[in-house]
């Protein structure tokens, strides 16, 4: 069966004050953590919340939600499974995007850049800081692998728990951090009639230069 939708009477006005290059800091990463800070004091939904998108070697992309855990001068990190599918890409294709979305500030801000591995021992006091029931969730999934059904997880929580009955489940080798080094930013304000205002960073050899791009 054919299935058709129209979007086309799918809209919305965006209203919001716009944004100028002399209000933006010369630091995008300043500029960030302005805007996040915004989205936390207003207490919006996942303000944590990042688009991470990815590539295999032949360039075909994937896209998946996580959750931001740490940012600082040197980029922003996340923790998962390296065994999944998007570890295995930034495994051998080490670029990838960030998009923020606060959906209620009519606000995104986009990021490209390089990514690594951080070290295990800082995979190692985040893993500690989990709730008990996401340690035990991480370690008895092996993320993207096939399994036979849910019960199938389940019962290994269950075998952990038995094994582990205080709780210390250990933190699997492959369960690690990522930092993205930021290479690029855009800061995105909706503006009425769809005529956006975009605000772009990219590095010099000290500092980053910031222009106006068109909507």
């Amino acid at each position: 069966m054919a299935i058709e939708i129209d979007l086309n009477d799918v809209r919305r006005d965006y209203e919001a004050h716009g944004i100028s290059r002399k209000d933006m800091d010369p630091d995008p990463l300043v500029q960030f953590g302005r805007w996040l800070q915004r989205a936390r004091d207003l207490e919006l939904l996942d303000a944590t919340a990042m688009t991470l998108a990815t590539a295999d070697t032949d360039g075909r992309p994937s896209a998946r939600i996580v959750l931001l855990k740490h940012v600082d001068t040197d980029g922003f990190c996340w923790y998962t499974d390296t065994r999944s599918q998007k570890g295995q890409e930034i495994d051998s294709n080490p670029q990838a995007a960030l998009l923020f979305h606060w959906r209620d500030l009519s606000r995104q801000v986009r990021v490209h850049g390089k990514v690594k591995e951080l070290p295990a021992d800082e995979a190692e006091k985040y893993f500690l800081m989990r709730p008990e029931g996401s340690r035990f969730s991480a370690a008895a999934s092996r993320q993207s692998a096939d399994i036979e059904s849910r019960s199938q997880l389940e019962d290994e929580v269950l075998r952990l728990r038995a094994a582990y009955p205080d709780g210390d489940v250990p933190r699997p080798d492959a369960w690690l951090g990522y930092r993205l080094m930021p290479e690029y930013f855009e800061f995105w304000q909706g503006q009425d009639n769809r005529l956006h205002d975009r605000i772009v960073y990219t590095p010099l050899e000290s500092g980053w230069a910031m222009k106006r791009i068109s909507p």
